[in-house]
């Protein structure tokens, strides 16, 4: 379809992590042993939390979420990753390309919403415990998830408002693995700084907003535990610290340095990009079932009990 003197680009070209086959095999490799172990951690979580009367607290019904989010994410974002990294199959239509960014958007900014959710919950339980069973009732649990489900929608959709827009004449090629916003801005015909500079203010300083949140939920946490140890539990305070320092460096180092890396720096183009993208959506999905849940002891002896059960069965 023309439009004055340039040809409207309906299709883009992912370029993909890098020319040389064996890197695109080992990322591909990689990227599939990840996939097969996201989707069967999370739905076994889920089946777990459902089956388990014992796991009917609210900080279970946020994994469950957390879980279930993560499935989705791993339905509409990882098979376009294989093909593109292991089949190179790199073209995408518009459309495609839309969808993906308003998923990336939707799905990552319930996941953080979520986690602040969870973090909150978590806050109560240890610092107010008499007071845990009057705030956090089912009502506040049920509304905090439907409040990260629409956060994460409202703000894929303002990415989606933005950029729909947009004139795009050519070229079509974009150095990345997946769409979104830092890569589209960049082949937009007009002028982008604004854009630029509010995508950034939506993305960027979100996820710095929720990284610093939750990294000041944990020091509460780590100085709560600390003020209340004892000589009697010196050894399950150096349990809960390490796990706490675990969090937090995962937090910073894997699921929102990324992040913030990718929306913070100017939209700019650097090789590492790509990179620190695939890293960010390969990874990041696969450590909340990690942190969340596999470090729970009372899941994994639900876990465990389950699977007995299962193999007993067949």
């Amino acid at each position: 379809m023309e439009n004055g003197t340039y040809s409207e680009v309906s299709k883009f070209v992912l370029q993909g992590l890098s020319q040389i086959w064996q890197i695109q095999l080992f990322f591909g490799v990689a990227l599939l042993l990840f996939y097969i172990m996201l989707l069967p951690g999370n739905i076994l979580i889920i089946v777990t939390i459902l089956k388990t009367p014992s796991l009917k607290s609210p900080m279970f019904f946020f994994l469950a979420n957390l879980a279930f989010l993560d499935i989705i994410y791993s339905f509409v974002i990882h098979p376009k990753l294989l093909l593109n990294i292991i089949f190179g199959y790199r073209r995408i239509s518009y459309l495609g390309c839309i969808s993906q960014i308003f998923f990336i958007h939707f799905l990552g900014g319930a996941e953080m919403f979520l986690l602040i959710a969870m973090a909150v919950d978590r806050y109560v339980a240890i610092c107010h415990p008499l007071h845990y069973a009057t705030v956090v009732t089912s009502i506040a649990y049920w509304a905090m998830v439907a409040a990260s489900w629409l956060g994460g929608f409202i703000h894929s959709i303002i990415q989606l408002i933005l950029i729909i827009p947009l004139p795009f004449c050519g070229p079509n090629e974009l150095n990345n693995v997946l769409c979104d916003v830092t890569q589209i801005l960049r082949l937009a015909c007009i002028n982008t700084y604004t854009l630029e500079f509010f995508m950034f203010a939506s993305s960027g300083l979100m996820s710095i907003a929720s990284c610093i949140l939750l990294l000041m939920s944990y020091g509460v946490l780590f100085l709560k535990v600390r003020m209340g140890s004892s000589p009697r539990k010196s050894k399950a305070f150096s349990t809960c610290i390490t796990i706490i320092i675990i969090i937090i460096i995962i937090i910073i180092i894997i699921m929102f340095g990324p992040a913030i890396y990718i929306y913070c720096h100017p939209f700019q183009e650097y090789s590492f990009d790509k990179v620190v993208t695939f890293l960010h959506t390969v990874v990041f999905p696969l450590m909340n079932p990690i942190i969340y849940t596999l470090r729970n002891k009372e899941t994994q002896a639900a876990m465990w009990k389950l699977l007995n059960n299962i193999s007993y069965t067949c």
